[in-house]
């Protein structure tokens, strides 16, 4: 050792003299480290059965999610794991599980974040152009459903789905939306169209222009439809005076006005049951 030089520090245990001393000693003291093991030289892990977990990274928790949906059906998943399950095809690495709960915290239920309008999604942290397209595709594909399923029968004979179908299309709507049913000489749905968009509490809606349309279908029969974003299905008195102008103005023309439902967060008011048609 030089005269005036600081004594080297010692090699912990393990460490030889030579290149790996030397690298030691460059660390100036640091607090000797474990060298990683060669995977090659790892024992041979216990067997299947005796691990706790089959897998520990994330694609074995989605491979995991992925058979409980087929094995045991949707009905075994919480709104959270669709949802989480959902944005699996938006995120291919990652856990998702975060995102889901927090968006079904804002939007209240995992059927309210479908619903949710996409310029407020996309403006939701965690979410872009590919995760909203996901989530906005699953709100058609069920609405096609539900629609269909209207379209199968009657609709006057099938009032528990057509229920089901407006909840899902405009409930949650945030502006008034005044939609109107087609139906032709046997109750058989024709369209479903739009009519009028309005503000949050009013509609404008001009009775001739449903006639039109109706003729123009082919029309019979009609159901007016409209959402109250309040989620107070309660008809205010434009609804009613609205509602038997258009009732008079098909009248004219032979078709009938079967019923005007408002729907409102999950909840519906018939004129027609409340005696108002």
């Amino acid at each position: 050792m030089s005269p005036g030089l600081p004594a080297r520090p010692a090699a912990p245990p393990g460490f030889a003299e030579g290149p790996l001393r030397a690298d030691f000693e460059t660390l100036s003291g640091a607090t000797p480290v474990t060298p990683a093991a060669d995977p090659a030289c790892l024992p041979e892990p216990p067997e299947a059965a005796q691990a706790p977990f089959a897998s520990t990274g994330p694609s074995g928790h989605r491979g995991r999610m992925r058979e409980k949906l087929l094995e045991r059906g949707p009905d075994a998943l919480a709104d959270y794991e669709l949802l989480e399950m959902l944005l699996f095809f938006a995120f291919k690495q990652g856990d998702t599980k975060p995102l889901a709960k927090a968006l079904i915290n804002r939007f209240g239920s995992f059927a309210g974040v479908l619903a949710a309008p996409q310029k407020v999604l996309l403006e939701t942290r965690g979410l872009g152009p590919h995760s909203v397209a996901a989530i906005k595709l699953v709100q058609a594909a069920a609405l096609r459903l539900a629609k269909a399923e209207v379209m199968e029968a009657p609709v006057l004979n099938n009032w528990e789905r057509l229920i089901t179908y407006l909840n899902a299309a405009i409930s949650r709507e945030k502006i008034e939306q005044f939609r109107i049913l087609f139906l032709d000489s046997k109750n058989r749905l024709i369209a479903d169209e739009p009519q009028a968009r309005g503000t949050v509490n009013h509609t404008p809606v001009y009775p001739r222009e449903v006639i039109k349309r109706a003729l123009e279908l082919h029309a019979t029969a009609l159901i007016l439809v409209h959402n109250h974003p309040s989620g107070d299905p309660t008809p205010s008195r434009a609804d009613v005076e609205m509602t038997q102008e258009i009732k008079q103005a098909a009248t004219f023309f032979a078709v009938v006005v079967h019923d005007h439902l408002i729907v409102g967060n999950g909840r519906y008011f018939s004129f027609r049951r409340e005696g108002l048609l």
